[in-house]
This record gives structure tokens, C-alpha cells and sequence, in this order.
């Protein structure tokens, strides 16, 4: 038998298993898997989960599947040294694992304050696995007040169940404008003006430091250099590409393992999928992207599959993105154009009610972004739209009497 390593327990790992098994490859298979559970669904942990002590981990595959599929599985013991030349993984436990192919699924880790330093203050939290979300649940409980520092998806997320939950939330951001690096300044503004009617604070443009701990807490911190005290503080202020396995090995990385369309690595026997992952824009006219979805975990790993089975397939899959925030359900389809492209043009085609819109994004007259706001219907014909190359004029477009399907043709 010519083993398969993955390592990593995320969404890219459980579909790759899954891909492999339905391809008659899971006995070739050896998960490993930092945390001490299988792969499980990450989005519940900054919403549902958080909400109820009776909600439970959501798994990707029913109980036993992998074991009955055939994977071997190592659970709570992490891969600590990859050996190129032996093509062999060592897990801290010191079980040494042969591999014909390797696979990185390692995924990303919150980013963390320097300024907090390496002490573990028990009312500060980052939100990425799922010790963090029971962690969190646990405090959410506890606090009055919750401050939330990042206004991207995982942050205004959390803010949104908190609110629901009855707390007082402030959320610190030091950009100008909401989840900045993800959505139009058009979708920001708007996001903006419904967490604040809700009762959220928000600021923008904020300065922070001035962290001040007492008795393993965070006791206060500065904004806008002002000192306010701090109940419970959320860090939602990025991640980074888990990748210290790959360059201890000398696999080429920048900002995430690089991969070819086939999610080789610089070393043939190893790919890499997932969050992990710097890949080639073949879409966006080159260039090369770091990408953290469930989208892209799972076309990655299905990319891989055919690698793997012989079968490669260059991976040129849409972009698309979700967010469960309050009253507003954000799907955007394709990657929103950098602000003064030439040619850009955006049109907004209003919704089946007055809490519904999409925005459109040409650029030169192709459609190349779609973003909806409680529009799921207008979501699914973007997709089937830009998957298709299709562009209808943005006149037509604006009009929310044609339904978007009829431009498919």
C-alpha cells in the first residue's frame, strides 16, 4: 500500500477524505488531525453554536464513517516534522508516518495581539476551533458586556449572536469602513447602518492600545485614546496561513504554502488545500490568491482528488462567500473589484422586499462580482451566471421585474 498523509481537520481535510474514499482510495489514507475530534463544521461556532449550552459540534460525516470507510485516523496528535528526503511525518506522540503523497490541510490560526503578549487572559479569546467556541459560549454566559475587536465576518458575526443574546456590544475596528478587505464600500455602509439600528456600537478608524491586565484578565483598554473597561474581549482581527510545518521542510511559501492549478507544492509528492493555500488566480487575469472559505476548501480538495487519482484537473472554481450576521444574510459571488479598477460599474437591483438588494460589479462591461443581501434566489443565478460567463447589461440587470435566471439562456 502507497500511503496518502493528510494532516489538518478542517473542511478542505474531511472532503478530501471523502473524495478519496469515493474514488476506492481510503485504505491508502492516514487523517491527522490536531484536535482530539473528527472534522467538523466550522461556521456554527461563531453563531448557533454560541447561542444555546444544548447545541453540539455539527461533524462532516456520521459517527464512524471514516473508520468504517477504512481512513486511519490519528486524533489529538499533531504532525511535528515532516521529513522530505524519507518522505515520512512524525506526530508528537513519535509515530512515524511513510507517505507516497502528502497532503497539507493545516488551515489557518487566529492572529493575535502583540501587544497582549503570550499570557493567557481568561476573558480574551480568539475564535477558530472548537476549545475556542466552548470557551467563548462559556464566557458569553458570564459577560454583560462584549467588545469585539475586528469588524470582519468572524467578528461581526460573534457581535450578532452576542446582541441576540442579550449583550451590551461594542465593536472596535480600526479601518475605516466594515469587513474592508471583503465586500464594496457600498455593502460596508450598509452593514454599518443595520448593526448600529440594531443597538450595536461601532467604531470606526479606531486607535487601540493601552491594555492594561490585572489577576490573569484584561482589565482595560484605550480607543481613540480614551481608557474603557473590558468585560469580555473577542479578537476577530484575522488569520494567518498555518504553514510552519511546510517551511521547516523547505516548501516554497508566501503568504500561505504555494501551489500550482493542481495544488502541487514546490515538492512533487506534497499538496496543499485549503485556507493553507497562495494558488493562481486563473480568473482575475493572474496574479495569486489566499482565500478562506468553505467554497474553496472543498473545490481545492476535490482539485486534489484528481491529482492524487491521476486524473488532474486545473483548479478554476468560483469564488463565493456567506455571512449569517442579525437580520442580514450577505452571499457574494465572485471577488468584489479593488475600488478605482477602469471600467468598473455597479448596479444595485432591488430585492423581493425592502430588506433585499444586489449589487452588481461590471468591469468593461463583463460582470465579475455579485453581492446580495437577503436575495438567496438572485445568489444562485449570480453564481450560475458567472460560471457561465454570462453578462446580462446592467440596465436589464437593475431591473428586478426579469428575473436573473432568463439571461442564462
Amino acid at each position: 500500500m502507497n500511503p496518502i498523509v493528510i494532516i489538518g481537520g478542517g473542511h478542505a481535510a474531511a472532503q478530501l477524505c471523502a473524495g478519496l474514499a469515493e474514488a476506492g482510495q481510503a485504505s491508502r489514507v492516514h487523517l491527522v488531525c490536531e484536535e482530539a475530534c473528527e472534522p467538523y463544521h466550522r461556521p456554527p461556532l461563531s453563531k448557533t453554536f454560541l447561542k444555546s449550552a444544548d447545541q453540539a459540534m455539527q461533524p462532516h460525516r456520521p459517527a464512524n464513517w471514516f473508520q468504517d470507510s477504512g481512513i486511519h485516523l490519528h486524533l489529538g496528535d499533531p504532525a511535528v516534522a515532516l521529513d522530505r528526503a524519507a518522505r515520512t511525518v512524525t506526530l508528537r506522540s513519535g509515530t512515524v508516518l511513510p507517505f507516497e503523497r502528502l497532503v497539507l490541510a493545516t488551515g489557518s490560526r487566529a492572529r493575535r495581539l502583540p501587544a497582549l503578549g503570550d499570557a493567557a487572559l481568561d476573558n480574551v479569546i480568539t475564535l477558530r476551533a472548537a476549545d475556542e467556541a466552548q470557551r467563548l459560549r462559556e464566557r458569553l454566559a458570564q459577560a454583560q458586556q462584549v467588545t469585539v475587536l475586528g469588524g470582519g465576518f468572524i467578528g461581526l458575526e460573534v457581535a450578532c449572536t452576542a446582541l441576540a443574546l442579550g449583550k451590551k456590544v461594542r465593536v472596535v475596528e480600526v479601518a475605516p469602513r466594515l469587513l474592508g478587505r471583503a465586500v464594496s464600500p457600498a455593502l460596508s455602509e450598509h452593514v454599518l447602518q443595520t448593526h448600529r439600528a440594531a443597538g450595536m456600537d461601532i467604531v470606526l478608524g479606531a486607535s487601540v492600545g493601552g491594555f492594561q491586565a490585572q489577576g490573569g484578565r484584561l482589565a482595560s483598554l484605550e480607543v481613540n485614546g480614551e481608557s474603557q473597561p473590558v468585560d469580555l474581549l473577542v479578537l476577530g482581527i484575522g488569520a494567518v496561513p498555518e504553514t510552519a510545518l511546510a517551511q521547516a521542510a523547505g516548501i516554497e511559501c508566501a503568504d500561505g504554502v504555494v501551489v500550482d492549478a493542481h495544488m502541487q507544492t514546490s515538492d512533487p509528492a506534497v499538496l496543499a488545500v485549503g485556507d493553507c493555500t497562495r494558488f493562481p488566480d486563473r480568473r482575475g487575469g493572474g496574479g495569486a490568491l489566499r482565500l478562506e472559505s468553505v467554497q474553496n476548501a472543498n473545490d481545492q480538495a476535490r482539485t486534489a482528488v484528481a491529482t492524487l487519482t491521476g486524473a488532474p484537473r486545473a483548479y478554476d472554481a468560483l469564488p463565493w462567500f456567506w455571512s449569517d450576521q442579525g437580520s442580514l444574510r450577505l452571499q457574494m459571488a465572485g471577488l468584489v473589484p479593488a475600488q478605482g479598477t477602469p471600467g468598473m460599474v455597479t448596479v444595485r437591483r432591488p430585492g423581493p422586499n425592502e430588506t433585499a438588494f444586489s449589487l452588481l460589479h461590471y468591469v468593461d462591461g463583463q460582470l465579475v462580482c455579485v453581492e446580495s443581501v437577503n436575495a438567496p434566489m438572485d445568489h444562485m443565478m449570480s453564481r450560475k451566471l458567472l460560471e457561465a460567463g454570462k453578462s446580462p447589461a446592467p440596465e436589464q440587470a437593475a431591473d428586478a421585474a426579469v428575473p436573473l435566471k432568463s439571461f442564462l439562456g
